[in-house]
């Protein structure tokens, strides 16, 4: 498993490495051993139930930790209110009033800094119904 320098964001693993053949690899950081790349994993879930969003997420933090891997969240963001408001009689005729419906969408951000082959272990939980996952994958720069 490799460490990530903060400063220098460059990327070394604890096996040794081939040297590069010229100033071209060298500079670009192309070698030939260099498969266990490290990528910020972005997990995004979406859900109205709060109960089954907060239990699919500690199951993927929990899966991350056992792996040793780093983690940043659940990051909570502001929940959406849609609201929806609509008039009892269906005709028009009568007095005036009104129904009012809200959905609530809650979301969480889950954020991973590790090699993307542990990234089909950790998310082969099983995903309580209503949760929405989506999950991106960038280079560690």
């Amino acid at each position: 498993m490799g460490l990530l320098v903060r400063f220098g964001l460059s990327v070394f693993s604890a096996q040794p490495q081939s040297q590069p053949r010229n100033m071209a690899d060298l500079k670009k950081g192309q070698f030939e051993g260099d498969e266990a790349k490290v990528h910020r994993i972005r997990i995004t879930l979406t859900s109205r139930n709060v109960k089954n969003l907060e239990k699919v997420c500690a199951d993927l933090i929990r899966g991350a930790k056992e792996k040793k891997l780093k983690v940043k969240g659940p990051v909570r963001i502001p929940t959406k209110v849609l609201k929806l408001c609509v008039r009892k009689s269906p005709c028009g005729e009568g007095t005036n009033t009104w129904d009012r419906f809200e959905m609530r969408i809650h979301k969480r951000l889950i954020d991973l800094h590790s090699p993307s082959e542990f990234v089909k272990q950790i998310t082969s939980i099983s995903i309580e119904p209503g949760v929405e996952v989506e999950v991106t994958i960038n280079d560690v720069n």
